[in-house]
């Protein structure tokens, strides 16, 4: 009897736990999100630490991606926020983040109470070494519109300094870097922030910077069910 080749929606489910047809939250995927899902996650290779860099450095974050069951889980958490919130923005401001003002207090980078540091909650598929934070900004981090939106120069230098500021002083230079989502990749546009990646840095400095808070996707399903 030949191997049964799953629709791309059963694609690293048991065999027990597949369905006919295709869930509504994968209804909508791109033919991108298809083909990732679609793929075992036996076959994904994640990205070592120079590749990180090499996409970064080059400006093709359109390069990254996450691993295949990790991408399901994401597309399936997102359809239940919708549904609840009304959007993930309003998910991101009142559960996340919990700011109850998003007008920030100064210029950028002036007040801490105007940044909140997170690790990412649906990271890459990325060497598990390098942790992925999310830093969330109440102010505007100037970029061009449309296309690859690249940041303007002084947001980039102003980003510049407070990372140096913030993570270089405390790892290795070499094991940090950041980027920003070109405009027309960012999921989010109603919050602004930008990336930082660490590789193997001391975990009780990544408790401190996010006071703590634990990423999503290390949450049982029962426990986002009650977000």
């Amino acid at each position: 009897m030949p191997h049964e080749q799953p629709e791309f929606w059963n694609v690293n489910l048991p065999r027990g736990d597949w369905s006919p047809s295709c869930p509504p939250f994968l209804e909508s995927c791109s033919d991108k999100d298809r083909s990732i899902i679609g793929t075992p996650d036996a076959e994904y290779i994640r990205l070592s630490w120079p590749a990180v860099q090499d996409i970064i450095q080059s400006n093709r974050v359109d390069l990254f991606q996450r691993v295949p069951s990790d991408l399901r889980k994401y597309r399936s958490f997102v359809y239940n926020i919708v549904k609840k919130y009304g959007s993930m923005q309003e998910f991101i401001l009142s559960k996340r983040l919990q700011w109850t003002s998003t007008c920030p207090s100064g210029p950028p980078f002036a007040n801490p109470d105007d940044i909140t540091v997170l690790q990412n909650d649906w990271p890459y598929g990325i060497d598990q070494k390098i942790v992925h934070l999310v830093v969330w900004t109440k102010f505007e981090l100037k970029d061009e519109r449309g296309g690859v939106g690249d940041m303007l120069p002084e947001t980039r230098r102003s980003i510049d300094h407070w990372v140096n500021d913030t993570f270089c002083t405390r790892i290795e230079p070499q094991h940090v870097i950041w980027f920003k989502n070109w405009y027309s990749l960012k999921s989010i546009h109603a919050v602004e922030h930008f990336h930082v990646m660490l590789y193997k840095p001391d975990m009780s400095f990544v408790r401190q910077i996010t006071h703590g808070v634990e990423p999503l996707s290390l949450q049982s399903s029962a426990q986002l069910s009650e977000l």
